[in-house]
């Protein structure tokens, strides 16, 4: 056979562009990242007493901390809302979101030694700590419809559900979004600067409190709002909250100024790691 009628299933080509990303090749590979996926979820808590059930642990001991200090000692108001609701909601969405950031924010890191030996669309592991955690999230959201339910049909609260409960997809993109775009940007840079890891372990902590997490938008004075807004976990919780415990501040200028800044911190983020991926293994 000629050189000519040579046919390959596959063929691997040097990037020539930083803006080229081919999504094509990372569908290609999506029994792998299905594995990555399993990988992730598995290892978490592997060989741990309570296993999966940690889902569902964590996120009770810490709505029950925010209880005793911001609730019942800080008394901070939580709209008329049962505590263990108003802060169950933004504990759930934040952690989501913190989780896909801090884990994307170790790709280069974490697997430089798989990077070094075998060929893959490096994409493949954030896309996939964007989906195991999702499972997660499934869980805690179950957890938080338990509770929901409880308060509304045998407590009676009046909990007024309206049609922004259907914008939940939506707030799930930006979420998977935001923590995908600025965790592949730590990732590369702390391919030179390793002092970012532990930074960013520090910063997620303080940014939840700059997040409606533990206290209503609606509590904050006015002329320091539109910092917090800045953040884009803001809106994404106030919509949540919004939706379904009637309570907070929703305004579609807020998601739209969310959805611009995804697409310019995702090109960014692109960009960057498509610069870093050719060169990364000569410093990680």
């Amino acid at each position: 056979m000629n050189a000519a009628e040579e046919h390959w299933d596959l063929i691997i080509k040097p990037k020539t562009s930083l803006f080229s990303i081919d999504f094509k090749q990372v569908w290609r590979y999506r029994d792998l990242m299905l594995l990555f996926v399993k990988r992730d979820f598995v290892a978490t808590y592997k060989q741990t007493i309570l296993g999966p059930l940690w889902f569902i642990v964590q996120p009770l001991l810490t709505t029950i901390t925010f209880m005793v200090i911001f609730g019942n000692i800080a008394k901070i108001s939580t709209e008329g809302v049962p505590h263990i609701l108003f802060y169950l909601s933004g504990i759930v969405m934040w952690g989501y979101y913190s989780e896909c950031l801090t884990k994307t924010s170790d790709t280069f890191s974490v697997n430089s030694d798989l990077f070094g030996k075998v060929y893959f669309p490096r994409l493949i592991v954030p896309f996939s700590i964007i989906i195991s955690s999702m499972i997660r999230l499934s869980i805690q959201l179950v957890l938080f419809f338990c509770f929901w339910t409880y308060y509304y049909f045998y407590k009676g609260i009046p909990l007024q559900v309206n049609s922004t409960v259907f914008l939940f997809p939506l707030l799930l993109i930006l979420m998977a979004g935001h923590g995908l775009a600025l965790g592949i940007i730590i990732s590369s840079l702390t391919t030179k600067y390793r002092d970012l890891r532990f930074l960013v372990q520090f910063g997620v902590q303080l940014l939840m409190y700059a997040s409606p997490v533990v206290y209503p938008l609606s509590s904050v004075p006015e002329k320091y709002k539109w910092i917090l807004l800045l953040n884009p976990m803001t809106s994404i919780i106030e919509t949540f909250k919004y939706g379904f415990l009637g309570i907070g501040v929703f305004n579609y200028q807020y998601l739209i100024y969310n959805f611009l800044s995804l697409v310019v911190i995702l090109f960014v983020g692109f960009v960057v790691f498509n610069k870093v991926e050719k060169s990364f293994m000569d410093t990680v």
